[in-house]
């Protein structure tokens, strides 16, 4: 059993103990905690949630409303939703928050609290450290019968989403629907089985093939968009003559894409082709976190723009992208970014846009894919033990390479004069330690990160 208290929010296995694993007990308190810091600022309005499909996601959100509604707030429950959207109906409904029932790209029996600010936006570290001091504190405080919230009427803000991604400058959706794309896609028996098709028939595509498009919440395979996970999304896409297969994590802010040889491009290069569509209409600065690809960077200068990077984490990125004012960033694990849209990684808007790009430029995507620079990356992780002590872990691992450039903004990067690169740094989302390593040979890759599991095992952790 798991359970995860971080800044981001709560995450952890269904069923247990309480404070060993995600229980009714840890989510009453862990709301309970939330409804009381955003009473700092209001003790009266509206709260937004919404869920993916994981099979908790009912009960959980049951235990939520009712928690926040105790504490005086109107809650509006859009129930199954995506990220992105729940993120846009706060701040359109001028809530004072929002939260979000997803684990995300965690398999089944997980979920989460994922916790917004009154601009839809992944509150920040130090909210996120004042909230887990109430937790710890039982600081919860809870109205009497008369003043007991609301339920609202949910509106239809997955359709208010897709509009507003129609209605974006860099968007061309006569473009889209010219061209008679054939799209395949796999809604990993969630939010996007839903949300995707509704989108690309709003963009005028009506050759549409889904697969694990019914949202039972039970995933026909781990949930992580990476390779060794789509075997049949990949046949599927290669042997249907579409132009394009895509792929969402159960939250819907997440995008693989693959081409039409029914070949994975991959989260990485979501970012990077979305970067090149926006780049290519509007000069912009780019931002994407030190665990993503240097492609991002190398195509950014080629527009004659300048790239930046933050540490990982939603909230990390987003902050960096309003610091340099950009236009287009996000996260190497397929999250794209869009300011105009909202400050928030949505798979939807990054759909919409790879399409436009395709169909303004008249290129396949795998011949967008061949324009980009060709790095392989490895992403590996290794499970963290009882009494394992990160900071010292790392200062090792900083010590194994201190004659080569880091960057210790998150972990510990360690940048080679080929500029190939290793990244380590404790995951915000499971109990281990990410291992993230680029070079432009696979092989050296794979060297580097055995590196890494070997100087483990010489201490002892593996």
């Amino acid at each position: 059993m798991s359970l995860i208290k971080s800044i981001s929010g709560i995450r952890g296995t269904i069923g247990g103990i309480p404070d060993e694993a995600l229980t009714p007990l840890d989510i009453v308190k862990f709301t309970s905690a939330y409804a009381n810091f955003i009473k700092k600022d209001s003790s009266k309005g509206t709260i937004v949630i919404g869920r993916d499909a994981r099979i908790s996601g009912d009960v959980i959100a049951s235990l939520v409303e009712s928690v926040l509604r105790s504490s005086g707030f109107d809650v509006m429950d859009l129930g199954l939703s995506t990220t992105p959207t729940v993120e846009m109906a706060v701040k359109e409904e001028s809530a004072l928050g929002g939260i979000i029932l997803t684990a995300s790209h965690n398999p089944g029996g997980w979920n989460a609290l994922k916790l917004l600010n009154n601009k839809g936006e992944f509150i920040s570290a130090a909210d996120g450290k004042e909230l887990l001091d109430l937790v710890d504190q039982n600081a919860f405080d809870y109205v009497p019968e008369n003043e007991i919230g609301k339920s609202l009427e949910p509106k239809d803000y997955l359709q208010f989403h897709i509009d507003q991604i129609k209605a974006l400058p860099y968007i061309n959706v006569e473009a889209i629907k010219n061209a008679g794309f054939s799209v395949t896609f796999d809604g990993i028996n969630s939010s996007g089985g839903i949300a995707i098709p509704r989108l690309l028939q709003s963009l005028g595509i009506t050759q549409i093939k889904g697969i694990n498009d019914i949202p039972t919440g039970i995933f026909a395979h781990n949930p992580e968009p990476l390779p060794q996970n789509l075997k049949e999304i990949l046949e599927i896409t290669a042997n249907s003559n579409a132009d394009i297969g895509i792929i969402v994590d159960p939250d819907v802010d997440r995008l693989a894409l693959v081409d039409e040889n029914g070949v994975y491009i991959g989260e990485e290069y979501t970012l990077v082709t979305a970067a090149d569509a926006i780049l290519s209409k509007q000069p912009s600065p780019t931002v994407s976190n030190l665990s993503s690809s240097r492609a991002l960077q190398d195509v950014t200068e080629s527009h004659n723009c300048e790239y930046h990077s933050s540490a990982v984490g939603e909230v990390n990125v987003v902050a960096k992208m309003k610091e340099v004012g950009a236009k287009i960033g996000g996260e190497g694990n397929g999250g794209v970014i869009i300011p105009d849209l909202h400050y928030g990684r949505d798979a939807l808007a990054g759909i919409a846009l790879v399409l436009s790009f395709m169909a303004e430029s008249g290129k396949k995507l795998s011949e967008l894919r061949a324009s980009y620079p060709s790095y392989q990356m490895v992403k590996d992780k290794i499970q963290l033990q009882k009494g394992m002590n990160i900071p010292e872990i790392l200062q090792k691992f900083s010590k194994h390479f201190d004659t080569e450039k880091q960057i210790t903004i998150d972990g510990v990067k360690v940048i080679f004069e080929d500029k190939s690169w290793i990244h380590l740094r404790p995951s915000n989302t499971e109990p281990v330690i990410r291992i993230y390593t680029e070079n432009t040979d696979m092989e050296a890759c794979l060297k580097r990160v055995e590196e890494v599991r070997t100087l483990f095992a010489s201490w002892g952790l593996i």
